[in-house]
């Protein structure tokens, strides 16, 4: 497949397609429910609150179980300025970093408003979830980012030093365009955390999920997806932490029991490789999704962008039936998380009976609104 519009799929091709593809963006917003109860706890604070095993189910947090962050809300907006990309495409108006970055704007006006502003024709449906419209500990490096109009770039980063992780964590559905070539998909990320993210660190953070994320969208295996974006790193100035960090997860794997001593010493800070390493290391060890996310979430770093990160590169890799009933069914927005995820499918995979010269459906143009 070589682009995402042009590529013939079968219909078992779609449904696998679809399953990865509901499987990464719930798995996220899973990890990231389950991670948002103790995000900024140490591991002595969670046990005490929770007991020996710590978390190993959701906890209350923003009013309620199963609540997701900004981390969650801004990877939705992600996905939409993906869509908004492809259906300008045949329009000639084809620049996805500058959609991206219009719909991460859309996302920065649910940190202000009281609601959604039903005379902006141009917002499309996402932005209408009255349910996204609440503050989720998003980071300052975000607010300020998409704080106004002009798009931080390569050349002219916002925040230039910032190194955290608030650009990898919403940067899975880039990874999710099958039919572009890797290396294109890193540069998209890479170019898409730029917008608010200065450090080469966190930009190239995002690039690695990003193709990680893609290989397993392919079919590929985890550790087959990570050799590959080692290769494409090792082409880019400045890839030394993010490669160290991710050779230094793959050889904990064979370290012994997993647990939160193997995972701090991989990281506890929320920079960007850190975040990332012990994301993939959890998604690795993991006897299956549920045991690899309270991995992903029980040790003294930042639980809420780990989980999110474990549970996109889990649920990427096994599907949508791999994930843990009872918690998808007590997840905050989850039928706007699926709603999304399928328009996403199906725009990849059957984008020309949608939009294009000879086909126009009015719905999916009202709902993804070419302006």
């Amino acid at each position: 497949m070589s682009t995402g519009t042009t590529a013939v799929w079968g219909r078992a091709e779609q449904q696998d397609f679809r399953s990865r593809v509901r499987g990464s963006l719930l798995g996220g917003a899973i990890g990231d429910a389950l991670g948002a109860g103790v995000a900024g706890f140490t591991l002595e604070a969670i046990r005490a609150s929770h007991g020996t095993d710590g978390v190993v189910d959701f906890v209350p947090v923003h009013g309620r179980r199963g609540a997701v962050t900004a981390v969650t809300q801004l990877t939705l907006f992600t996905v939409d300025g993906l869509i908004r990309a492809q259906v300008r495409r045949d329009t000639g108006a084809w620049h996805p970093p500058t959609d991206v970055h219009r719909a991460h704007l859309r996302w920065a006006a649910t940190q202000s408003a009281w609601g959604p502003d039903e005379r902006r024709k141009d917002n499309g449906w996402l932005a209408a979830e009255e349910w996204l419209y609440a503050r989720r500990a998003p980071t300052r490096e975000c607010l300020i980012g998409f704080g106004d109009a002009t798009m931080g770039t390569l050349a002219v980063p916002k925040n230039p030093a910032a190194r955290d992780s608030a650009a990898l964590t919403r940067s899975a559905p880039f990874g999710l365009l099958v039919g572009w070539e890797p290396q294109l998909v890193l540069q998209l990320a890479v170019e898409c955390a730029a917008h608010t993210h200065g450090h080469a660190t966190a930009q190239l953070a995002a690039g690695a999920l990003a193709v990680i994320v893609h290989g397993l969208a392919r079919g590929e295996t985890l550790d087959g997806s990570v050799q590959h974006t080692l290769s494409l790193l090792a082409e880019r100035p400045g890839n030394e932490q993010v490669t160290e960090a991710l050779r230094q997860a793959l050889g904990s794997v064979r370290q012994g029991i997993p647990g939160p001593a193997l995972i701090e010493a991989l990281g506890d800070t929320d920079s960007a490789e850190e975040v990332l390493a012990v994301a993939l290391y959890c998604a690795l060890v993991g006897e299956d999704v549920r045991h690899g996310l309270r991995l992903a979430v029980n040790h003294s770093g930042p639980s809420a962008a780990t989980g999110a990160v474990c549970g996109a590169l889990l649920g990427a890799l096994h599907g949508e039936t791999a994930l843990p009933p009872a918690w998808l069914a007590e997840l905050e927005g989850r039928s706007t998380v699926l709603q999304l995820s399928d328009d996403f499918a199906m725009e990849m995979t059957q984008g020309p009976a949608l939009h294009s010269p000879t086909a126009v459906a009015p719905g999916w143009l009202a709902r993804y609104p070419r302006g």
